[in-house]
């Protein structure tokens, strides 16, 4: 039977690739979705169609409450996850001074509550599976070096990182890697509207990074040969920082 994996965030971008990538190397893919449905639904037909195995799982990882409900309810329908990528994410930036508690907030609960909102109900049937398994989070190279305007995201993607490094110490002897991703910049509709020349020149490779790109780590950590990596943070940005 096939390992089962849940993309959250997965009707776009780098959640589309990651999706797109697992599936093609089958694994069952959930694709969780908040209110992208008609982009869920095209990610999940083009998986279909190549012969891969996939599903739809729409619920707001913010939602603690409603998460929980729909994942309770999945484990008790489909059996335990192999892996768990948290890839939902969103931004609101603003200088910090003029930043408003909305906006902390919304960042932070969907971000880094989410993370703890979505692995939480998972993460004992996974163990209780005895077969190991991935935990996989998307942080960012804000969340390790810091971004003008954006204080609330690289203290969320931050709080990310050490999530991660600290679930790893505790799920090691349960053969469960807990790894983390950390984008730069990349070509994804978060990133449009910026000035790509201006940043280009800024990053060693002197170009922004593709969301296939990102897939490809997600994949390796994934697989057998990164079965001894644990608690790291690996980093696709081009050489930037």
């Amino acid at each position: 039977m096939a390992q089962r994996v849940l993309i959250t965030g997965g009707s776009r971008g780098i959640g589309r690739e990651i999706a797109l990538k697992l599936a093609s190397e089958g694994f069952r893919t959930t694709i969780n979705f908040n209110s992208r449905e008609a982009e869920a639904q095209a990610v999940l037909d083009q998986i279909i169609s190549e012969g891969g195995d996939a599903e739809l799982l729409p619920f707001n990882v913010a939602d603690r409450e409603l998460t929980r409900s729909r994942l309770d309810a999945d484990i008790l329908k489909n059996g335990p996850y192999f892996g768990i990528i948290c890839n939902a994410g969103i931004h609101s930036d603003s200088a910090f001074p003029a930043m408003s508690a909305e906006q902390w907030d919304e960042v932070i609960r969907t971000n880094l509550d989410g993370f703890y909102n979505v692995v939480h109900p998972l993460v004992m049937p996974m163990v209780r599976a005895r077969t190991g398994g991935r935990i996989i989070t998307i942080a960012s190279a804000s969340g390790m070096m810091g971004n003008r305007g954006q204080v609330n995201y690289s203290a969320s993607k931050a709080g990310l990182i050490g999530a991660t490094r600290s679930l790893a110490m505790e799920l090691a002897k349960r053969e469960i890697t807990v790894n983390s991703v950390a984008p730069g910049l990349i070509e994804t509709e978060m990133t449009q509207g910026l000035p790509i020349e201006d940043i280009s020149r800024l990053i060693p490779m002197k170009r922004m990074g593709k969301p296939t790109e990102v897939a490809a780590v997600v994949s390796f950590l994934m697989g057998e040969g990164a079965s001894y990596i644990t608690g790291e943070v690996i980093s696709v940005n081009g050489g930037l920082g």
